[in-house]
């Protein structure tokens, strides 16, 4: 047998087996395929619904989303790290708890929904966006329904039915979204395909998905872990909403409708590298953490350190690529109507890069059950962040509103630190190295664009 034969044999049998470090290649590959798949063809929807709908329509179905995240990020009680971290994660009576409990919050959320509609569209002055969100608010009643055993699945790292079924589910949603598009020609394409994708995960995710099928269970002890494992989360997220929409949530009120609209189509380009690091770590780092703790011993860090050196090196050049080529995309895809969104690609890429190197370092605490910890790192970005935005916009419009993002996110680094350091996980000479090459790259890349970055300074809304 050739060196060659044994060399794929080898690595066929690693591959398929059921060591950590194969789980966590194989998981990891099938969550980067599946979201590869994702954005290509969120881009082609994207892309067709453009010369469909208008500017505006972007900007409506931007805010819609804002809320719905608001919502759901507000009321997160944590169950899927719960479920992921916890002992109990694979017991019949703990997961139907959990069950129970997403129901009941969807319900709840429903509610609040249609009860805040009125509000928020007078605070925006869109009176259309009242009805929008009391029917986009239907979606929580339907995901409360999502089965325990994609949970299950996440926590054991079996990722190859949730790709192909994810994929289905897109697939579906996309020729829904096009078809409601041609036919009405209006916004409400974008919230009724909303729901049906919504409908389709629960029905695939609950036919297709093994394991027992959830029903309605309250046990005392589990729904004890559940709610302490979960306020410090439910903190934490409505955090992470400022964090992750304080830019949509402030800019959508200052900028004009179609401005924010395409705002969204650029930001929508810039933020599939991060959103793809978010998904990968989330996935698999909890497992890796829980089973090889890094301050267990040198030979955990060390093979953590190799992962994560891969991680950020194929993100950072993701995100580098899609900076440097995110003028000349935007004017190859879009009209003249979405050229500005080029620039603030460029401009979102650059801000993120502190973002990305400490990408993996949160997700420790969960692993160790420290949703405290996690929490004191979410408030203080998320508090340095909605600063940013607001004296960054407040004195330079939109151009001002991103750097003071960009700068909120380097101020928090010395938190991030010290929760790294109490995990055990901090790696300075990765975050030094992924520094260097940050800095590089957002000179290079302004340096280069500098032209489409002056067209966003006049953009400080009315």
């Amino acid at each position: 047998m050739t060196d060659g034969a044994v060399a794929t044999g080898g690595l066929r049998a690693f591959l398929s087996g059921n060591s950590l470090t194969a789980r966590v290649l194989r998981s990891s590959a099938l969550s980067v395929m599946g979201f590869g798949f994702s954005q290509v063809l969120r881009l082609a929807t994207n892309l067709i619904l453009t010369r469909i709908l208008f500017p505006e329509a972007f900007g409506l179905m931007a805010l819609v989303m804002v809320f719905l995240m608001g919502l759901a990020m507000f009321s997160d009680v944590g169950i899927s790290p719960a479920i992921a971290q916890s002992k109990r994660g694979d017991d019949p009576d703990f997961l139907n708890t959990a069950f129970t409990i997403q129901i009941i919050r969807g319900v709840a959320l429903f509610a609040v929904g249609c009860l805040l509609a009125l509000p928020a569209a007078h605070f925006y002055g869109e009176d259309i966006l009242a009805p929008m969100l009391m029917v986009a608010s239907v979606q929580f009643i339907i995901t409360g329904f999502m089965p325990t055993r994609l949970e299950t699945a996440k926590r054991h790292l079996l990722m190859g039915r949730i790709t192909a079924l994810d994929m289905v589910c897109q697939t579906l949603s996309v020729f829904v979204t096009v078809g409601l598009a041609l036919w009405t020609g209006s916004v409400w394409a974008l919230v009724f395909s909303g729901l049906f994708g919504a409908a389709i995960q629960v029905v695939l995710y609950s036919r297709f998905l093994p394991g027992p099928r959830n029903r309605l269970r309250w046990e005392g002890a589990a729904a004890s872990e559940l709610i302490h494992f979960g306020k410090w989360i439910f903190l934490s997220t409505i955090c992470g909403f400022f964090l992750g929409q304080g830019d949509r949530l402030i800019l959508g009120k200052v900028l004009p409708l179609d401005a924010f609209g395409v705002y969204s189509i650029g930001f929508f380009l810039a933020s599939f590298p991060l959103m793809l690091g978010h998904m990968v770590t989330g996935r698999v780092l909890i497992p890796i953490y829980r089973d090889r703790p890094p301050r267990e011993s040198q030979a955990n860090f060390l093979k953590l350190r190799r992962m994560r050196i891969m991680a950020s090196t194929g993100l950072m050049g993701l995100m580098m690529t899609v900076g440097l080529l995110g003028v000349w995309l935007v004017d190859l895809m879009y009209d003249a109507r979405y050229l500005a969104a080029g620039g603030i690609v460029v401009l979102i890429t650059c801000i993120q890069m502190p973002v990305l190197i400490s990408l993996t370092y949160d997700q420790a605490a969960l692993a160790a059950g420290d949703s405290k910890r996690y929490f004191v790192l979410a408030a203080s970005r998320a508090t340095l962040v909605l600063s940013g935005l607001l004296i960054g916009g407040l004195s330079y419009g939109l151009v001002g509103a991103l750097v003071g993002q960009g700068l909120a996110l380097l101020a928090a680094y010395p938190v991030v630190v010290w929760l790294a350091r109490r995990m055990g996980v901090w790696d300075p000479l990765h975050d030094a190295v992924f520094a260097v090459l940050a800095a590089g790259y957002t000179a290079l890349a302004i340096w280069l664009h500098w032209d489409a970055v002056v067209m966003l300074l006049g953009q400080g809304g009315s």
